[in-house]
């Protein structure tokens, strides 16, 4: 069997490495194999931290919708317990906006959550 060579292929696959790392610092965006090593990690990065930022959000809005609902008298889950028995279906996201945007419509969200 006749030996065959990569040069092309080889070529096309650094190509697209480099110009993916470019805006790296040093040898990061110079060097195939440390740009190869650069480009796996941050890969790996993008992929959890995709995942990492749900979670960051819905602990920012629950921080949120807490220091709004203590200004009104009550805490978190004793609101989030009221909406659910009341049947008051807005989600986290919705409530963090209504707390910092608009108090008095969330104002009006917790007396009736509480009732």
């Amino acid at each position: 069997m006749p030996r065959v060579k990569t040069g092309i292929v080889r070529r096309q696959h650094h190509k697209k490495v480099l110009k993916l790392m470019k805006g790296q610092f040093g040898t990061r965006h110079r060097l195939y194999r440390r740009a190869n090593e650069a480009m796996l990690k941050s890969l790996w990065y993008a992929y959890r931290d995709r995942r990492a930022r749900k979670r960051d959000l819905r602990r920012l809005w629950i921080a949120r919708i807490n220091a709004a609902a203590r200004l009104n008298g009550v805490t978190y889950s004793r609101l989030i317990h009221g909406m659910k028995k009341n049947q008051i279906a807005l989600n986290r996201k919705v409530l963090a906006n209504l707390a910092v945007r608009d108090p008095q419509i969330f104002a009006a969200v917790v007396a009736k959550a509480q009732s």
